[in-house]
């Protein structure tokens, strides 16, 4: 069978830095953020279904305790296009399974592209040409294609990616080498990277031949490989918890970025909510929110008929939701990890992961 794209998306994420809304059962790509009325799986589906021409090569890979949830959400997509993780182990094992399966029902020579399912991407006709055009690479040479987007603002939220020597055009959009791949900068790094015009932000889309990214894969983690081709789901147990970017990216020498040039953000804590809803207003509220001289809040209720009164506060994130509200700092978003650690070891108050 021949098809351009199959896509894959990665679902299998708990989005902690969105507690109390992020809940084990009702993880971040379940919920709508975006005012759009679609959860971000579904848009994410939905934006992903023209590349795959039709829902029998769009695939999704997930874990067990949300798996009845994607199936919920996504109604139209065929059980064997599910796969199951039994455990979460990042998303090195997921990419190589996924990518054995594939390789298995459509032969080597795939492309399959690897997204995931909880970002907001506003530019849906910029998308499908970044992506069209990076599977033109893939289909014309081994490359392993990294979709990176070009930076705004310097952001030390995301990893980024250094272009190195321009490699020609695809679909006019250039392509480069990937020089190397950095960790969250702070602000001052952040600012330098931009000043240069070299680094993009690092998106978490790739895209390769199925072929050429398994055996680079058999090349940096061949303990994985051989436990996946020999237990597939079954391996999960003995695998090393690692992401596809120390598995792979950051030391193969087939990686390539496409900088990217539409409004995307990967929406990962709290504060993106300002991000996407910018306005003059002095505070972003999605709640009924009565104030007095507060400034710079985001407010959240996920009962619009639940009054939240402010006095004087600056810079805070108020999240109500049932039977948990959450108060932060802006600029502690982050930490909100932390203190789901602290939850899950009192065991009075697990219940409110």
């Amino acid at each position: 069978m021949t098809q351009a794209l199959i896509p894959v998306i990665l679902a299998g994420g708990k989005g902690e830095r969105f507690w109390p809304l992020s809940r084990r059962h009702r993880p971040k790509q379940f919920l709508c953020l975006d005012n759009s009325g679609q959860s971000l799986l579904r848009s994410t589906a939905n934006r992903l279904l023209p590349l795959a021409q039709n829902w029998d090569n769009l695939w999704v890979i997930t874990s067990a305790a949300i798996a009845d949830g994607v199936r919920k959400q996504l109604p139209e997509l065929g059980e064997r296009n599910l796969l199951v993780e039994n455990q979460g182990r990042d998303t090195a094992p997921a990419v190589a399974w996924a990518t054995l399966k594939v390789a298995e029902r459509y032969g080597p020579n795939t492309v399959v592209g690897f997204f995931p399912a909880d970002h907001l991407i506003a530019d849906i006709q910029g998308f499908e040409r970044s992506i069209k055009a990076c599977s033109q690479l893939a289909i014309a040479k081994d490359a392993i294609v990294t979709l990176g987007i070009k930076p705004n603002y310097p952001s030390t939220g995301y990893g980024y990616i250094e272009q190195g020597e321009k490699q020609g055009d695809c679909g006019k959009l250039p392509i480069y080498r990937v020089s190397r791949f950095t960790e969250k900068p702070d602000q001052k790094t952040a600012q330098s990277f931009i000043a240069t015009g070299k680094f993009s932000w690092n998106s978490g889309i790739f895209i390769f031949r199925a072929e050429v990214a398994l055996k680079e894969l058999e090349t940096y983690a061949p303990k994985m490989m051989q436990l996946l081709k020999d237990k597939g789901e079954a391996a999960y147990s003995e695998l090393e918890k690692i992401s596809i970017d120390y598995a792979l990216m950051e030391k193969t020498q087939l990686a390539y970025v496409l900088p990217a040039n539409f409004v995307w953000d990967d929406l990962g804590d709290w504060n993106s909510l300002e991000r996407i809803n910018e306005g003059d207003r002095a505070n972003v509220d999605l709640a009924n929110h009565v104030h007095f001289d507060t400034q710079g809040a985001i407010v959240y209720s996920s009962d619009k008929n639940h009054i939240i009164a402010t006095i004087g506060l600056e810079n805070v994130v108020i999240v109500c939701d049932g039977d948990v509200t959450l108060v932060v700092n802006k600029k502690r978003t982050q930490d909100i990890k932390k203190l789901l650690k602290l939850l899950q070891s009192d065991e009075q108050l697990k219940r409110f992961l």
